[in-house]
């Protein structure tokens, strides 16, 4: 080598400063992202927010040991009986089949049958608020769409249940 050669260990490694972190999950900033919504929301006494949207009942959780987690789960606010769950199970697994988003699954309690919508990301490293706004738009929009769709495939038992919402709403 005369010198003129090119060699990456004649250049010096410079490291580029580490990016700044976004800020940790809070409370009071998942707080004002509702706010900012205009989400209709109360907190219960775990501290999560809970809300109705489109009949159905949705809270925001944060699980986790450090509470890191973002959880929308909602519920299909429908008197599905228990008989139904063979054909919900086909159901909701043709909606996974398709969909990316939410989990859903069903589950007997008693003699009815509940059926919920998830999803959960993890922000142990932080999260912009921008993320925040677009976790619980994407959440809220893609279980309602989900909802919607069980809505279509057991309209006897969403006929139902809108008909009890009136009812208690009276």
């Amino acid at each position: 080598m005369d010198g003129s050669e090119f060699s990456p260990s004649s250049i010096p490694f410079i490291p580029d400063a580490p990016p700044a972190a976004p800020p940790a999950l809070t409370q009071e900033r998942l707080a004002a992202t509702l706010h900012r919504r205009g989400a209709r929301v109360v907190l219960d006494g775990d501290g999560d927010f809970g809300g109705r949207w489109n009949d159905h009942l949705i809270y925001i959780l944060r699980p986790g040991k450090d509470r890191e987690f973002l959880q929308v789960r909602g519920r299909w606010q429908r008197p599905a009986p228990a008989s139904l769950l063979p054909r919900m199970l086909v159901t909701l697994n043709e909606w996974h089949v398709e969909k990316l988003f939410p989990k859903g699954y069903a589950r007997i309690e008693g003699d009815s049958l509940g059926v919920y919508a998830e999803h959960t990301m993890s922000y142990e490293f932080g999260v912009t608020d921008a993320q925040i706004d677009l976790h619980l738009n994407w959440a809220i929009s893609t279980t309602l769409r989900m909802f919607d769709h069980l809505d279509t495939v057991f309209p006897d038992v969403a006929a139902e249940g809108r008909a009890l919402l009136t009812k208690a709403d009276e």
